[in-house]
């Protein structure tokens, strides 16, 4: 599967649905997120299980503020609707594929009942 570009309009829905969806907020005059470009799109084609969607923050400036978007690239992991994973900056392709495994491998359940464990004894 190719990359989604996401708007304002899409980008809920994709990044709740069920399955995993990569998010690259970037833009055309950053130098970092012209490099990483081609890292995306290859894992793209690499994992056609999973959504790789991008967001141009020149275009849609309000969805960048709504995600607090400060330093492009930003890139963020969604597994089932939740977000697990969230950091500026571009990653080389063997570092993109380890966290793709990383993700592919969270047992969210668990995490989540980890979590709740965690709070419960409040």
């Amino acid at each position: 599967m190719s990359t989604i570009t996401l708007t304002a309009d899409t980008f809920e829905d994709t990044v709740t649905a069920d399955g995993i969806t990569f998010v690259d907020f970037w833009a055309s005059w950053c130098a970092p997120c012209r490099a990483f470009a081609p890292v995306f799109e290859k894992a793209s084609a690499t994992h056609p299980d999973i959504r790789f969607g991008k967001v141009d923050t020149e275009a849609e400036q309000e969805l960048a503020a709504a995600g607090q978007i400060t330093a492009i690239p930003t890139l963020m992991a969604f597994k089932d609707g939740v977000l697990v994973y969230r950091e500026a900056g571009a990653l080389r392709e063997k570092d993109f594929e380890g966290l793709i495994a990383a993700v592919r491998a969270l047992d969210l359940e668990a995490a989540l009942a980890d979590h709740d464990h965690d709070h419960s004894h409040a």
